[in-house]
């Protein structure tokens, strides 16, 4: 039974992971400000003597003896890390100090869930890990873009100055089950749209790509890639390779919630990339690693939770 800190622990993919971590007999600390986290995600985990659960949040030091550091926590959405940008980067920055400074400590392996976000509007297509990026440093997007690129920076100086185990991991779209209905991320937001019925928003002509993994694919990569060897430190690219429109995706949507949606289109948002895909070579060479679940199978079991959702507020209210 290892000991495992998992920071975020009660935001989506934080929550599956704490699932999977005590699944698989590990003792789980999960570490939460509920800033975009919630209790719903992990309530039913409660009763398990193996979890404990910790309001707490990472711009502040925390002190635990732990095996195994996976830092999730920041928000992950345009919505949510543009609300407080000054936050949001602090999140990033201040938390990755205080997380590698309790690992140097503890001597524990730490896992920083960096994010494609660190390419930017990508000129080179599909995005391998070598390629720097094409970043805004001054734009909305900017407090994730380069909170996240400064983490890195951080996570490979406490690794040659100090010798920390660490590990990288750059996630791409992923989406699923206790997926935030109000995050405005795209899946979320056609599914929620489609359900209701309502107007489908598009932004953009809806040309723009993106490759979409389903949440047990991203677990499995970053439970493989912590259990890598020690000279493996990344950044690997965790993400479903297979690529398709925005338009494709809200077509797809539409066809399998049976919606009688209309799609409006708005203005692109600002620095909003054009394109993104990850080049998973590395995932499958050194992880073995690549994702199972389909893009229609993925979204047939993320609309029948928010199928539930909707129907439980719908009677509360």
């Amino acid at each position: 039974m290892k000991k495992i800190l998992v920071t975020g622990g009660a935001g989506f993919v934080g929550s599956h992971l704490c699932e999977r971590l005590l699944a698989e007999g590990n003792e789980v600390i999960c570490l939460d400000n509920y800033f975009t986290g919630s209790k719903r995600n992990i309530v039913h985990l409660l009763g398990n003597p193996f979890f404990e659960l910790i309001r707490h949040d990472i711009t502040s030091p925390y002190y635990v003896e732990a095996d195994e550091i996976y830092n999730l926590a920041c928000p992950a959405s345009p919505i949510h890390y543009q609300y407080n940008p000054i936050k949001t980067i602090k999140t990033s920055v201040m938390g990755a100090i205080n997380m590698l400074g309790l690992a140097k400590r503890i001597k524990a392996k730490i896992l920083q869930a960096s994010t494609s976000e660190v390419y930017g509007d990508p000129e080179l297509h599909p995005q391998p890990e070598h390629y720097w990026g094409h970043v805004n440093p001054i734009g909305r997007r900017a407090c994730y873009d380069e909170g996240k690129r400064c983490a890195e920076t951080l996570f490979m100086d406490y690794y040659y100055q100090n010798k920390v185990k660490i590990k990288i991991v750059r996630i791409f779209n992923s989406y699923g089950p206790k997926m935030h209905p109000n995050d405005g991320r795209v899946v979320s937001n056609f599914i929620v749209q489609a359900l209701n019925n309502k107007e489908i928003t598009v932004y953009g002509d809806g040309s723009q790509t993106r490759s979409f993994q389903y949440i047990d694919d991203l677990v499995e990569g970053l439970i493989r890639m912590m259990g890598t060897d020690d000279k493996v430190l990344g950044p690997i690219n965790i993400g479903n390779s297979n690529e398709f429109t925005i338009l494709q995706l809200a077509e797809k949507i539409i066809e399998l919630t049976g919606s009688k949606s209309k799609l409006i289109f708005e203005p692109l948002p600002e620095d909003d990339p054009t394109q993104r895909q990850p080049d998973i070579t590395k995932a499958k060479d050194i992880l073995n690693w690549e994702p199972k679940v389909g893009l229609e199978e993925g979204l047939i079991k993320t609309i029948e939770y928010f199928s539930k959702l909707l129907i439980n507020q719908s009677s509360r209210s």
